[in-house]
This record gives structure tokens, sequence and C-alpha cells, in this order.
């Protein structure tokens, strides 16, 4: 017999008609505390369905915590479009005393090539320089200065990533939900559905997008923050970066007695719950009162009367521009109000042309942000608590694609800070061309599954269990990286 899941409200098969009524009708009360032992739950993957005001508050699954967690939230900076590790964060000397040689065989023969496939390929080297900074050394490109003068000691950079996607969408969604065919829980839903949000008033999953000038824009889908499996309320909400945050929060003018309506909707939806036993229909009264309730936190949220002048300096920015600087200030807004994951998404960083220029400009709408955020955080002492990760979905090739660089899955770089995270570090290494990892190779299962334990979550037992099979964030893979943690 399948355990009763409280999340999804799916009652066991093979239950009388009376008995499965009788269950359903109990969910709002005691019966489901002793459901999930009574029927074989894992009790730190259970809990009791929530009611009335609880229920825009869900608790979250993993009490207690499966390990010690270091962090309570995670901002992603997500830099879309296959930011070139060539040139920011993978120094190659080699590549540049190739620069326009022919690329060797040995690298490239037999492999899957995006767009260069069957052309003569050159070497193209780095297009700017790199220096080592702070006291720890690290290597960094100088399109990097705020990144380098401010935080290279707080972040680790890790250079032996490599995925499992060629191109933009399936790459975005296997960095998002582990697979790379839509339909999986975003990472962000996960953590929501297992720790839950010390938001009452905001959603636990939220995105912002800024777009830049200088490459080629991706479209990003909505599905790279969707639910997937996961009950419909555990879905990233996306908050615009001008203008109204969330269309259509605001209350209707003229409509007096909001929260009775609210409150006889909620009413009436539980009636009918009662009747077919819809698990959705506990999303949908979710996010009726989150929704409420956001229509005064939102504005609140938005108005930065109360940020000082130094504040402002820092982050390059006054806020309600759309830039990503202003989204960064507003993902600490976010976290000191207890959302969960917080993903700010960057489209500038596809350049198939003219890359020394246009990474040079991408670079700049980002650094100060980037840095801002965490330095912010840290005298804040909100660091030690936030996963700031910065990151992409791919790189980019060591061979010319013109002036530019193509696709590349087979090697990568990201850095993290904060959370749990050994600062002024760099893990793993490619080649001399920076063509392939050669040490500590790092899957994105992998880095998934250190995300998940800095949180406080053993990626093997944070499971749902759909069309007869347990599902997970890391699928049936993932290890993690112990030489990141501080």
């Amino acid at each position: 017999m399948s355990p009763f899941d409280p999340r999804s409200g799916h009652l066991p098969a093979g239950l009388d008609p009376a008995r499965r009524a009788f269950l359903a009708r109990a969910a709002g009360g005691l019966g489901p505390l002793a459901l999930g032992s009574l029927l074989g739950g894992r009790g730190e993957a259970r809990a009791a369905l929530p009611t009335g005001e609880d229920l825009a508050q869900w608790p979250g699954v993993i009490r207690p915590y499966h390990v010690p967690p270091r962090a309570k939230r995670v901002i992603w900076l997500y830099m879309a479009g296959g930011m070139t590790h060539l040139d920011t964060f993978d120094h190659k000397p080699k590549l540049a005393a190739m620069n326009g040689e022919p690329m060797p065989e040995s690298f490239t023969k037999g492999q899957q090539i995006a767009q260069l496939q069957g052309q003569a390929l050159k070497c193209l080297g780095p297009q700017h320089a790199f220096h080592k900074v702070g006291k720890s050394g690290q290597e960094i490109s100088e399109i990097f200065p705020e990144i380098s003068a401010r935080i290279a000691d707080r972040i680790a950079i890790v250079k032996s990533l490599h995925t499992e996607a060629i191109n933009h969408d399936p790459a975005h969604t296997f960095m998002n939900t582990g697979a790379m065919v839509p339909g999986r829980p975003a990472a962000g839903s996960w953590l929501w559905y297992g720790l839950g949000c010390d938001a009452h008033d905001l959603p636990g999953f939220i995105v912002m997008v800024s777009t830049g000038n200088y490459g080629q824009r991706q479209p990003i889908a909505a599905r790279q923050w969707h639910s997937g499996l996961l009950p419909s309320r555990f879905q990233g909400v996306e908050f615009r970066s001008k203008g109204d945050a969330v269309l259509y929060v605001k209350p209707p003018v003229g409509l007096d007695g909001q929260r009775a309506v609210v409150d006889a909707v909620t009413k009436l939806d539980g009636l009918h719950n009662e009747v077919v036993d819809d698990p959705e229909i506990a999303a949908r009264l979710a996010q009726y009162e989150l929704a409420f309730r956001m229509q005064s936190s939102v504005p609140g949220l938005l108005d930065l009367s109360d940020e000082t002048a130094e504040t402002f300096e820092l982050y390059g920015t006054k806020g309600g521009d759309g830039s990503f600087a202003s989204n960064c200030l507003l993902a600490r807004r976010l976290a000191e109000r207890g959302v969960r994951f917080i993903q700010l998404y960057h489209r500038d960083w596809d350049h198939h042309g003219a890359v020394q220029e246009h990474v040079k400009g991408t670079a700049a709408e980002v650094d100060r942000g980037a840095a801002a955020l965490v330095e912010d955080l840290a005298r804040r002492g909100m660091l030690d608590e936030t996963l700031v990760v910065f990151g992409t979905e791919f790189g980019r090739t060591p061979m010319a694609q013109g002036n530019g660089r193509d696709h590349h899955m087979k090697a990568f770089s990201m850095w993290l800070a904060g959370g749990g995270i050994k600062g002024g570090i760099s893990h793993g290494a490619t080649d001399d061309l920076g063509y392939g990892v050669v040490e500590n190779p790092v899957t994105v299962h992998d880095l998934h599954a250190t995300l998940l334990h800095l949180l406080g979550i053993d990626h093997l037992r944070l499971t749902i269990r759909s069309q007869g099979r347990d599902f997970r964030l890391t699928d049936v893979h993932g290890h993690v990286i112990g030489d990141l943690l501080a």
C-alpha cells in the first residue's frame, strides 16, 4: 500500500470508499499527524495538511533536518547565455600562446561540437588579462574589477563543471531541474517544498530577469521555475524588474470587503474539495491567501525609502531601473523577508561574435551588483546563512567562431559564496586549452547535491513519488563536493 502524501493529498489505493471519505475529511485535523506512520510513511518527509491561517505558510517536510544546515536560503545569480570561462575565471596561458593556431585534433576528434562541426578549428586565446587578486591569489579576469577587489577572498571558484546539454533551453532545464526534459521541479521548488518559507506574505521562490545590451538575448521560459511533479503552489513566481512587480496583485478599485470575498471563496472551495478530493484545490486556496497578503507586502518591498545613500552607492543604482544591480538590491530585501530561493537571470552572455568587446560589456553589467550583494549580505550578518551562486548553463569553446566563441558543454566555471562555503579557493581544473575537465570533475547533479546539503537536506532523501517511482532533484546521481565546505 502506498503511503499517504500530505503534499499532494493522495490517499492509498485499495481503501474502501467509506474509509477514503473519512480520511479525506480528517485531513484538517489530527488524522494526518498519525497517518504517515500508520501507513508506512517516512516521518522526516511527511507533514500535516495545513488549514486556515497556516495554509499560506506550509512548514515544509524536512523536520528535523537531515544534516546540520549551514544556510537558510539561496540567491542564484544566473548568467544566461553561456558565460565564457576562458575570459572570466579560468586562466589559460597556453591557449593565449596558441592564439590563431589550429586546434589540436586530439582534443576535438569525435567530440560533439555545436555550430563549428566540420569547420577548420583555430584557437582563440583569452581576450582579457587575468590577475591574481586578494590575499588568496585567486586568478580572475580584469573585466571583473569589483568582484576582484571586494569579494575575491569570499568566493570559491569551481573550474571543473560540465553538463550534458549543448543548446540553451535544454541546458537551462538541466541546470535548474537536473533533467533535460521539461516537467521536473526546479531547484527552488524543491527547497520551498522541503523547507517551507519563512515569509508568510511572499512566495518561497521568486525569479527576476534583467536584459543586457551585448550578447544575443535568448528567451528564458517560465518552465525554468516550474513546480513540475510537486504541487503547483511551489512554482516560482516571476517579479518584474520595472513597474508593478507582480501583475494584477493590486486590489481592484472599488472592491471593498476583499477579505470577506477571499474567505467566502475559501469556504466554497473547501466544501467542493470534500466531494472531489482534488489536491490542487489546496494549492489554489494557498495561492488565494498568498495573493491577498502580497497586496500589502509587495509595495513595502519595492519602497526603497528606507535604504541609505551608502547602500545605493554600493550597488550603483537607486533601484527600479530594471538593471541587474537593482535586482540584486531587491534580492537582499527578499532574503531579509524570509524568501527561501531567489533567482536572478541576466540575459546577455551568448557571445558568438565580438567576444572581446561584448564579454567586457556584459561583465560590467553584473560585476558591481554581484560584488555589492555579497558585501551587503556580509555587513548585515546575513552572508553566513545565505548561499550565493554565480553561474551559467555551459561554457564557450577555446576554438574561434569568427571573433566569438561557440557553445561548450565539456567545461565551464562558476563561483559560490557564503552559507557554509570555503572562501578564497579554486576547485577543479581544465586542460591547458580549457577544453575539458582534468581534475575534480563536477556535474550539475553534484552542484545540486551540495546546495541541498548546505541547507540541511540529504539529496537522497528529499523525494516525491509519481508514476510508480520516486523522483528527486539529483535523479540517480550526485555527490556533495566536500572540498567546497568550510
